[in-house]
Formats: C-alpha cells, sequence, structure tokens
C-alpha cells in the first residue's frame, strides 16, 4: 500500500490492526462475564437437584405410609402388630429414600386408637428429616433440616 493511499483514507490500514485486538478484547470480557456468572449457575442448578431430591422422598415417604395402612387393614389371621406395620414402612424407606450417605432414621406412629375390628382406621404416619446434598445441606446447617411428614388413614376391612 503506497503512502498516497493511506493520505486519501487514513484509517485503512489501522482498521485491521485494531479488529484483530478488538476480538482478542470480546473474547476476554466474554470469558471475564462467563466466570463472573458461572457460580451463580451451578447454585441454581445444584438448588434444582436438591429440591427435585426432596419431592422424590416426600413421594417416597408417602409411599411407605400407604403400603403401610394397606399390609396393616388386610383381612389376615393373626392381623399386624403395630412393630410389624412400623416396620413394612421403614423397610419401605430405607429402599426407597435418596439420602446421599446423610441418611436419618424415619419415625413412624401407627395410630390404632379405633380397635381393629371392620370399619375401624388404622392411621400410619411417616416422619422423616430431610437434610439435603449440596445446597440443601448448606441451609441446613443454617436453618435445620426441613420435616417432611406423610400420614396414610384407612379403614380395617
Amino acid at each position: 500500500m503506497n503512502q498516497r493511499a493511506l493520505a486519501v483514507n487514513p484509517s485503512r490500514c489501522p482498521v485491521r490492526a485494531q479488529r484483530g485486538s478488538r476480538a482478542g478484547a470480546e473474547r476476554g470480557v466474554i470469558a471475564l462475564e462467563f466466570v463472573l456468572v458461572f457460580p451463580f449457575l451451578m447454585l441454581v442448578l445444584f438448588g434444582i437437584i436438591d429440591v427435585s431430591l426432596l419431592l422424590c422422598d416426600k413421594a417416597v415417604i408417602t409411599n411407605a405410609s400407604r403400603e403401610a395402612a394397606r399390609a396393616g387393614v388386610v383381612v389376615r389371621i393373626p392381623q399386624l402388630s403395630v412393630t410389624q406395620i412400623s416396620n413394612v414402612a421403614l423397610n419401605y424407606t430405607q429402599q426407597n429414600l435418596v439420602t446421599g450417605g446423610t441418611a436419618t432414621t424415619p419415625t413412624v406412629t401407627v395410630d390404632q386408637s379405633g380397635g381393629t375390628s371392620p370399619g375401624s382406621p388404622l392411621t400410619v404416619t411417616v416422619t422423616y428429616q430431610y437434610q439435603g446434598l449440596v445446597v440443601g445441606s448448606a441451609f441446613s446447617s443454617l436453618t435445620g433440616p426441613v420435616t417432611l411428614t406423610a400420614t396414610t388413614a384407612m379403614n380395617y376391612e
């Protein structure tokens, strides 16, 4: 390129040099923005995972109370004792709860206050302390664990 062309259009040559440096600077800004936003994205992702595990454990203890109540009210000779009904719920939770290694044993309460005659209610309550895995465990250490409770009432057959 000659001097006359630069005199007519002085920005002709430096534009190419500036484009290369701008692209490098823009890539640096994008990387910086990613580094700043990435921890928040991970917090949201692990928060979603923790909430979904909490909902899964809630479904498990609901099913455990339902299975125990059903086992207790079915016509059977001899009828199941309170301990046997509790064990049905505990076995179900031990096999299905997602704990992440921080398992607390659920509490099972069986109420046969109406008796065991046909038509009398049997109530099974399962209570579980959810600790959380990642974000949930951090919040649990500050606020305490989340208590999940499920109650099922069925009439004796």
